[in-house]
């Protein structure tokens, strides 16, 4: 994947704060994190209470795209818990198919 990347509009340890969120991430439920911006270039490491994780893959995505298996990778069981949680965080924001997002993938670092 060596398509050119838009510059990041935030730092990488920006991408995974909250705790439950976290917690996902060190259990390996959670290997994948939407973002409106991008936070993290591919092969740059964040660090999670002493564990590293490494980005293996950014890219662009619409919600309208996002199927059951983004969903898992996001840590939930299907998009309707997905969007709901995203709605939770982000009170008032609206989710619309076409609206775009920044994927970041990302897998224990070895």
């Amino acid at each position: 994947m060596n398509e050119t990347l838009p510059p990041k509009t935030c730092s990488i340890d920006r991408l995974v704060t909250k705790e439950a969120e976290v917690n996902k991430v060190l259990a390996g439920q959670k290997t994948a994190c939407r973002r409106n911006g991008r936070y993290a270039d591919i092969g740059e490491t964040m660090e999670l209470q002493g564990n590293a994780f490494t980005v293996t893959k950014v890219y662009q995505q619409s919600l309208g795209e996002l199927t059951v298996e983004d969903a898992k990778a996001e840590g939930h069981t299907t998009v309707d818990e997905y969007r709901d949680s995203i709605l939770s965080i982000h009170p008032g924001m609206p989710w619309l198919p076409h609206m775009k997002v920044w994927v970041h993938e990302f897998q224990k670092a070895e």
